[in-house]
């Protein structure tokens, strides 16, 4: 991509006051486009700044790990140059997924640290998600990055760097939850993102036979986007589960977070359908235990989790949000729709789409089953993708409100959760304000068709009565 654009911000009383660019400071992470709205001088900005909240903390180790896009390793050095400053002591991880940051910070009782990523996002993007003290940094924290950038409100110091890369350590660890038989046959995607080494590494570890797509990091994502909630960026992975006869096949996301999976047919289990496959093995050792799931999963999901002998739990979308509530409740296990799963339950309650994938053969190998027999199990809805509508900044919260005033009017049966999710004799719906784009969220589910139909209908009312045109879906 070549040299990071500088963008300098200054100020008369602080040379080293900088003022980031306001849409890069997201609810759960800092990000933008490279040489746009994200530069060198804003890494090292942003260095000094969660330098100083780590030092203000009482800490001062700080794990640095980056992915495999082509602005990285320019990213990490500004940044490290800005935590220095701060008299924090770096430890450089390496190239590798989110996850394995943060393990590093455990595994190194680091007291925080920083993953530079852009996600899942185009290549010409990249951005930083962040650990203090061993929790999610995120809302206010994330803002307050912006607000000590731009006041130059920074400690002073001299701090050490030091390489220790953790990438076998990280491997063994994931690995060493495996207790599978050996004799599953699964095709791997990781979309040329940053799991790839990681998996290579894995599947050398584990028994069965392996076949491996797109392994290669490549920060121009040459074979397809990597985000397996698509149902495009997943049809490499089904054709080569059906053309190897594999037992199923399995995708991960560009940094490594999120999952995706395919039955032997070649089918996809969306997360929601991949929890409730999950939680069998968490609920059999652990029987009663809460397991959570955000607004947008399905009620079949629920269900399944209470018929397992579990306590369901809805919960706010978002995988930092979900985090903090696993660790107020104690649950061993949760997950999201836009495939964030996270285990507590022997691992340490952060989302690794690694972790939950060895923890998928296990489930399998012990029960004997396919993934298709369990999925197939797990029918007998019918949903809609989630569906997205335009809505400015400032009408998307205020449109949600509304909605839920004019059903609690009409004596509606809702959760307000996160947005309202309305029950119906159909099934149920969903309207929610993004918390990262200006965009209105939904999802409808029924048992059939016509139900679905009905569903959109009320949605689409609903809408309309705010000022809100929704497009054909």
């Amino acid at each position: 991509m070549g040299e990071i654009d500088r963008r300098i911000g200054t100020t008369g009383a602080d040379m080293r006051a900088h003022t980031l660019e306001p849409s890069i400071l997201r609810e759960y992470d800092i990000r933008g486009i490279v040489g746009e709205t994200l530069g060198r001088e804003d890494a090292t900005a942003i260095g000094r700044a969660f330098g100083s909240r780590v030092i203000r903390a009482g800490g001062r180790q700080v794990c640095v790990g980056f992915d495999g896009r082509l602005s990285s390793p320019d990213l990490t050095a500004a940044l490290v140059e800005g935590l220095l400053s701060t008299g924090c002591d770096v430890l450089r991880v390496g190239r590798g997924p989110t996850p394995m940051l943060y393990f590093a910070v455990h595994h190194l009782d680091a007291d925080g640290g920083i993953m530079v990523t852009g996600s899942h996002n185009p290549p010409d993007y990249n951005g930083f998600k962040m650990m203090l003290g061993g929790a999610a940094f995120y809302g206010d924290d994330i803002q307050s990055i912006g607000t000590l950038t731009a006041a130059g409100d920074f400690e002073t110091g001299s701090g050490s760097e030091a390489e220790r890369p953790v990438l076998d350590d990280y491997v063994a660890r994931v690995t060493g939850d495996y207790r599978g038989n050996g004799e599953l046959k699964v095709a791997w995607d990781s979309g040329n993102g940053a799991m790839g080494e990681a998996l290579a590494a894995a599947v050398r570890r584990l028994p069965g036979e392996h076949i491996l797509l797109n392994e290669a990091i490549d920060g121009t994502f040459p074979n397809h986007h990597p985000d397996p909630t698509v149902a495009a960026n997943l049809v490499q992975l089904q054709e080569t589960v059906r053309a190897e006869g594999c037992d199923l096949g399995i995708a991960f996301d560009g940094d490594g977070d999120r999952i995706g999976a395919v039955d032997g047919g070649g089918e996809i289990l969306w997360a929601d359908q991949l929890l409730a496959v999950l939680a069998r093995e968490v609920i059999e050792e652990a029987p009663g235990a809460t397991i959570i799931a955000d607004v947008k999963a399905s009620e079949v999901l629920f269900d399944e989790i209470a018929r397992l002998g579990g306590t369901p739990l809805m919960w706010k979308t978002g995988h930092s949000l979900i985090k903090a509530k696993m660790k107020e409740t104690g649950a061993p296990l949760a997950g999201e729709m836009s495939g964030h799963i996270f285990f507590a339950d022997r691992y340490y309650g952060f989302d690794d789409a690694l972790y939950a994938a060895v923890r998928l053969l296990n489930v399998l190998s012990a029960s004997g089953e396919s993934l298709a027999q369990f999925r197939g199990r797990l029918s007998g809805a019918v949903n809609t993708p989630e569906l997205r509508f335009p809505c400015s900044e400032d009408r998307k919260v205020a449109v949600v409100e509304e909605v839920r005033a004019r059903l609690q009017a009409a004596g509606a049966e809702l959760s307000d959760v996160d947005g309202v999710r309305v029950k119906t004799q159909d099934g149920w719906w969903l309207l929610r304000a993004s918390n990262t784009q200006d965009v209105l969220v939904a999802r409808c589910e029924a048992r059939d068709q016509a139900g679905i139909d009905r569903l959109k209908r009320t949605l689409i009312a609903q809408l309309d009565q705010s000022g809100i045109e929704a497009p054909d879906f």
